[in-house]
């Protein structure tokens, strides 16, 4: 790990990069990731944040004015803990902020400023964008983090800050602007459509013949119709279903559950309405059946994954998520990724974000394009 010196009074932020993958569809995630990093890099500079640090165990992570590379050390399993801790004694930072590099990429230099603001009002404090599944956490003191108990994604700090460490947790207004991660190829699709998708990071995108915009495209106009209805199966948030419930025309049907599964404590065993819907029915009649009950369907597939304890790569969700069963290994996501892909009605396929952000930002674009055409 190199050496760290803080440059300035303020807040460090800390950008964890994981690397590309070996795959496709990996590359495509990776490459926009990279490009989000570096807008929030200047943004929380700009916002006043003395450091931002990406800390990567990727051989190939670029170099660049917007950070120092903080390597990871050779051979040891990433503990997200120990790094973050050793990073703040080099930098002797007394306030810290993580988010992964390309997490919440359309957040705002006043974003950045109302963070650092909220750290500099008390000796103690946490904010985040989510308590219970964190896209970006920040602290002081940079030493509260000592006190929590270990854990293995960097999703669990603020209930870790706040349960373990005592730090009162404040959490951002939600918005599309705090909600949206770019983590999988469905934020890809949304960013393509989405006018508010800063130049820079639409740069960094694939092509559009790269993604299912066809089905995306079909699905936008059902928000702005009231005789439409669509279902959101997954880990659809409160804030996210209040959003569309304001923001959209149509009826919106709700399965939500495993909300925090990304920062469920160990052994925690998933169980899911969706996936117990797919083992009885089969994954052709299991689409016939999301058909039968909408208009259109927008499906966190994690959930039924960790139901069926699937061992499924990543790629193989990034490819189900670009709808593209030929370039599914496992057999079981492939045949799910095919029956969701022929169905009468557009099915959008992704993770967390896709019900969340994802679903605010379509919303927003969606009423954008309907307002055009009146």
């Amino acid at each position: 790990m190199s050496a760290l010196r803080s440059s300035a009074d303020g807040p460090a932020l800390v950008l964890l990069h994981g690397g590309a993958g070996a795959g496709e569809a990996g590359r495509m995630v990776a490459r926009a990731r990279l490009a989000a990093a570096r807008l929030n890099a200047r943004a929380a500079r700009d916002g006043g944040f003395a450091d931002v640090i990406l800390a990567t165990g990727d051989a190939n992570a670029p170099a660049s004015p917007d950070w120092t590379i903080d390597r990871d050390p050779p051979d040891a399993p990433f503990a997200p803990r120990e790094r973050l801790l050793a990073i703040a004694e080099g930098l002797g930072a007394r306030a810290m902020a993580v988010m992964g590099a390309g997490a919440l990429p359309l957040l705002t230099t006043a974003d950045f400023a109302a963070v650092r603001e909220a750290l500099a009002e008390g000796e103690a404090a946490a904010v985040t964008n989510n308590l219970f599944s964190a896209d970006l956490t920040a602290w002081r003191p940079a030493t509260a983090l000592a006190r929590t108990g270990p854990f293995t994604r960097d999703n669990a700090i603020p209930r870790r800050l706040r349960d373990d460490a005592g730090l009162p947790v404040a959490v951002l207004p939600r918005s599309t602007r705090t909600a949206f991660d770019l983590d999988t190829p469905a934020e890809l699709a949304a960013l393509a459509l989405a006018e508010a998708t800063p130049p820079a990071l639409r740069a960094a995108l694939p092509p559009d013949e790269a993604l299912p915009l066809a089905v995306w495209r079909a699905f936008m106009p059902l928000l702005c119709d009231a005789n439409a209805e669509v279902l959101l199966a997954g880990r659809v948030g409160s804030a996210a279903w209040a959003h569309l419930e304001r923001e959209t025309a149509c009826r919106v049907r709700v399965v939500s559950e495993e909300r925090g599964l990304a920062s469920a404590p160990a052994g925690h065993a998933p169980r899911s309405i969706t996936g117990r819907l797919l083992d009885e029915l089969g994954a052709g009649r299991f689409a016939e059946e999301l058909a039968s009950l909408a208009d259109g369907v927008a499906l966190d597939t994690r959930v039924p994954l960790a139901h069926a304890r699937s061992r499924a790569s990543r790629e193989d969700r990034f490819q189900s998520d670009l709808l593209r069963p030929a370039r599914v290994a496992d057999p079981w996501l492939r045949d799910l990724t095919a029956a969701l892909a022929a169905a009468r009605v557009p099915v959008l396929t992704g993770g967390h974000t896709l019900l969340n952000g994802g679903m605010m930002a379509l919303a927003d674009q969606a009423w954008l394009e309907n307002d055009r055409r009146r």
